[in-house]
């Protein structure tokens, strides 16, 4: 049997990434076994779901690249095949009308508190109190209609709804692919609703509908949908339809334990992409929140998609830790390859100067892939490469200052000169200048370095200086230091 799984948000806001953590593991779950991933947008709630959302929802699953096997499918357009199989089932006798208005049921729910309330009555004999709590209960029980076995309408023409006959007795038994084996007495199943009264299907039908007709064979989502399930189940039943795989993945905590929330950091996703996070690196991080291999501890989607399997997938809440997310997006911009996180960070680096002028843009291409280790996203990279264009000399830090001094500032004067003389302006050659240096003059790279790191960077971090003076340029590295010497007014003096 081919394995299809799906990923159906509602747009009613933006992809959030336990939803896409949830997308994520519907689709490495198809792809390892060669089947289908699909995507359902859930847009029946008209008042609320908007284009817009399911726009970002759409733009934020192309940029993690978890682009669905087939085109998606808009529940709002299947209307008229869910509202036919709630009228089959009433044909069959599983569904049926039912005239109770919400406020019957709401005159219901405020019976049974006020029978609770009266409960605290400390005169109430035993036997008042065994009765009103039997009366409680029955009232706050899950709703079976008085018309699901029949009966006469309240009146002429009187507005229904369409309710599912829920199971009498028994147990409803899952066989949860994360959860394990779960049942639940059937009393605790109400009648729930499949058409409104205005005619419109309810969110549990047309979930059900569409998950048979698009033939899903694994039901992965959230354990908030638990409940849900146990509903959804007798619906299956009344349509005579085979039941799909289901598994309920824990949902993310922060790092308290407690539900996740914007205080945890829990933003959309598109949010962590313009906070300069790579696709791979969330993914990455997405895939370690409640599912383990071995001791690994980063993937790339290839090996997820060899490994993954909803057994390994833990029963516990996983913690949002966003120094691990940083941690695991640095590697993956390490691993990118130069041109593409070139076209990636320079939206930041543009942020914080123009980059307009080709030396500069020459300059950047070629420091970027020294400059990896030195950021965890892509703002961090950005601001690495700062001394690239900013000297820093109208603030140099305090170390700067005092490495721009005395017998220092001397040495400095007297290594501008044998860079000056260097026609052969690489790495490897300045690396031997500045050794050579050192060893004429009987100085260390720790006292010679501050001060030509001061002088180039204005105390900016930067990388090993070799490479520096390289990436800057031999007339910029020149003139950068000719600033801090005698007959110049050194800029933060």
């Amino acid at each position: 049997m081919t394995v299809i799984t799906r990923f159906a948000p509602s747009p009613t806001g933006m992809l959030h990434i336990g939803g896409a953590r949830t997308a994520l593991f519907n689709a490495l779950i198809a792809r390892r076994h060669g089947g289908k991933f699909l995507l359902r947008i859930e847009d029946t709630d008209r008042a609320r779901s908007t284009p817009e959302a399911t726009a970002a929802i759409l733009e934020a699953m192309d940029w993690l690249g978890l682009t669905p096997d087939e085109a998606p499918v808009y529940q709002s357009q299947k209307m008229d095949r869910h509202i036919a199989c709630a009228h089959s089932m009433v044909e069959t006798g599983q569904a049926f009308r039912c005239y109770a208005t919400p406020e019957d049921l709401q005159a219901r729910r405020d019976a049974g508190e006020a029978k609770r309330s009266a409960l605290k009555n400390a005169d109430l004999s035993d036997a008042d109190r065994t009765r009103l709590q039997a009366e409680a209960d029955a009232l706050l029980a899950p709703f079976r209609s008085p018309w699901r076995d029949g009966g006469t309408p309240p009146a002429p023409n009187a507005p229904y709804t369409i309710r599912l006959k829920a199971p009498d007795q028994g147990m409803i038994q899952l066989d949860d692919k994360v959860q394990g084996q779960i049942t639940l007495q059937a009393e605790e199943i109400d009648d729930l609703i499949l058409l409104r009264a205005d005619g419109t299907p309810t969110y549990m039908l047309a979930v059900v509908v569409d998950d048979h007709d698009m033939g899903v064979t694994l039901v992965l989502r959230g354990d908030d949908h638990l409940r849900n399930t146990f509903r959804q189940i007798p619906i299956y039943q009344a349509m005579n339809w085979p039941l799909p795989d289901f598994g309920h993945i824990p949902l993310i905590h922060g790092q308290d334990g407690a539900k996740l929330s914007k205080r945890h950091g829990a933003l959309s996703t598109l949010a962590y992409r313009d906070l300069g996070y790579l696709p791979e690196g969330l993914s990455a991080y997405l895939l370690r929140l409640g599912w383990s291999h071995g001791d690994q501890e980063i993937f790339t989607m290839d090996e997820a998609k060899a490994l993954f399997s909803v057994e390994a997938i833990n029963k516990a809440p996983a913690r949002l830790d966003l120094a691990k997310l940083d941690d695991i997006n640095g590697h993956f911009i390490r691993a990118a390859q130069p041109d593409r996180l070139f076209k990636l960070v320079m939206p930041f680096i543009e942020k914080l100067t123009p980059v307009d002028d080709p030396v500069l843009r020459s300059r950047l291409e070629a420091a970027l892939p020294g400059l990896t280790d030195r950021g965890e996203t892509l703002p961090q990279l950005a601001e690495a490469a700062r001394f690239l264009w900013d000297a820093n000399a109208h603030a140099l830090t305090k170390n700067a200052r005092k490495a721009l001094k005395g017998e220092k500032l001397e040495t400095l004067g007297k290594l501008q000169r044998a860079l000056d003389a260097e026609n052969d302006w690489t790495i490897e050659t300045l690396q031997n200048l500045l050794d050579s240096f050192c060893a004429q003059h009987g100085l260390t790279i720790g006292q010679v370095g501050p001060p030509l790191r001061a002088a180039v960077s204005g105390g900016l971090p930067a990388p090993d200086l070799a490479p520096v003076l390289a990436w800057l340029g031999r007339d910029e590295v020149l003139a950068r230091i000719a600033t801090h010497l005698p007959g110049h007014s050194p800029a933060g003096s």
